[in-house]
């Protein structure tokens, strides 16, 4: 999936199947935190590359009564551009690797200082608006809160989902621009697991940019398959869901009641029957 997923890892055991590791940190009171980035991509076909510069990341600390009302954690303050079309099924990119106070956190705050996004067959970037992000951040909840204990690692997984992210003035035949107002899904790495597979049509051919999502009510999140069919779908908090899978000219197939557990892998392949 081109998980375009904003996905940050913030303090959280890095492991998709086992427990928390222990770190052997000389400061005691402290946790590890490992911030990465992954993407939850909107229809791939029309992208080369999505890019975004972020300036700072800060963290909250829940009742942290800081006297001046600003309880946030500056985790970076570093410029890093990502291209956010990179990071496809599974694949993240680490923002953040340190050590931070032992408590509970609960939300995350992105300064992004632009975005861009070059589509195929077209000669020029697009240098996409940001409303607000580089002056007063991005927020994202962490829900529920994430705890950070001494000697351990915890990971936070943000997601960011471009297909909702990346949105068009006017419409394709009369393109006035993009505007960049992120759809971001965080997820605790520690108790979510992920869900994979192979997209094929009936001949057994595999279906590449064939759209997989997750529901649970709402769309949860979303993944394109790359160009061996296979789709991944990280940080999927443990839970029942309803999957789907389609592609232009193919009737779509869905699954109901797949359960996916903390730090396992769901496989779940798919078979589409063309219209």
């Amino acid at each position: 999936m081109k998980n375009l997923i904003f996905s940050m890892l913030a303090v959280g055991a890095i492991i998709m199947g086992g427990c928390n590791e222990a770190m052997n940190s000389g400061d005691e009171g402290k946790g590890r935190l490992v911030v990465k980035i992954t993407d939850d991509p909107f229809d791939i076909s029309y992208i080369e590359s999505a890019t975004v510069t972020i300036t700072k990341v800060e963290i909250r600390r829940v009742g942290d009564g800081v006297p001046d009302g600003n309880p946030f954690m500056v985790l970076s303050d570093d410029t890093v551009t990502i291209d956010l079309i990179d990071l496809r099924n599974g694949l993240t990119q680490t923002l953040i690797d340190m050590e931070i106070e032992d408590g509970e956190y609960d939300l995350v705050r992105l300064y992004v200082d632009e975005a861009g996004l070059k589509l195929k067959d077209i000669e020029d970037p697009y240098k996409v608006k940001v409303p607000s992000g580089e002056q007063t951040g991005i927020k994202i909840f962490i829900s529920p809160a994430l705890s950070v204990s001494g000697g351990l690692t915890e990971e936070l997984l943000l997601d960011v989902d471009l297909s909702r992210s990346f949105i068009l003035r006017g419409n394709m035949n009369h393109n006035n621009g993009f505007i960049f107002k992120p759809v971001i899904r965080a997820a605790n790495m520690t108790t979510a697991g992920r869900i994979e597979g192979m997209v094929k049509d009936t001949a057994k051919v595999k279906v590449k940019e064939a759209k997989v999502w997750i529901t649970q009510d709402t769309t949860v999140a979303t993944a394109f398959a790359d160009t061996m069919g296979y789709y991944a779908i990280i940080g999927v908090p443990a839970g029942t869901y309803s999957i789907f899978a389609t592609k232009e000219g193919y009737d779509t197939v869905k699954y109901e009641n797949i359960s996916v557990l903390a730090a396992s892998k769901t496989v779940r392949d798919f078979i589409l029957t063309k219209k």
